[in-house]
């Protein structure tokens, strides 16, 4: 089993890596973003943030970028607990139905990773969208497809792949467009 410092050192270590490649590759006098997933706005130009104070900064952050944020922050948080669920499998300190709940759990995680890349996938060689994200929440699936205009007919089509996959769940779809 991989030791809790030592995936931290390679979360940080790969965040890094991706910041330093975004700081390189940034165009000269532009801000970097942060990404509010709440609060993502539907164009996609600005998004804003507030510090403690309660001033908001603005900044400008490609969709690429965003998508590849959000899809890093995702992959963090889910690697997190699925960490957590093989701590409480490797203990001696829990019961077998603790245990065996904790194993479930981690099954759910990774077939959930595995619908949401089959989505992705399928949603992007239909349509031939430049980047499709699917994250899906406990409640609620939420597709961002990467496109300048979705169709209604579109977003039908998408919910229905979406329904296809996961079962009967909200799913909410917008678009994010191009930069």
């Amino acid at each position: 089993m991989v030791k809790k410092q030592t995936v931290w050192l390679l979360t940080m270590l790969s965040l890094m890596i991706v910041l330093s490649v975004y700081y390189m590759t940034a165009p000269e006098g532009e801000d970097m973003a942060f990404i509010n997933n709440q609060e993502t706005e539907k164009d996609g130009a600005q998004d804003t943030a507030a510090d403690s104070n309660g001033d908001t900064a603005i900044s400008q952050m490609s969709t690429e970028e965003m998508f590849a944020a959000i899809r890093m922050e995702k992959k963090n948080e889910r690697d997190k607990h699925q960490e957590q669920l093989s701590e409480i499998v490797a203990s001696s300190e829990y019961s077998a139905e603790e245990k065996n709940d904790a194993l479930k759990e981690m099954q759910q995680l990774q077939e959930l990773q595995s619908k949401e890349s089959i989505l992705e996938t399928t949603i992007q060689s239909n349509a031939q969208y430049e980047d499709v994200l699917v994250r899906a929440e406990e409640d609620v699936i939420y597709v961002t497809v990467k496109a300048d205009e979705l169709s209604p007919q579109e977003a039908n089509e998408i919910t229905k792949l979406a329904v296809d996959e996961f079962g009967e769940k909200p799913v909410q779809v917008e678009f994010q467009p191009y930069n």
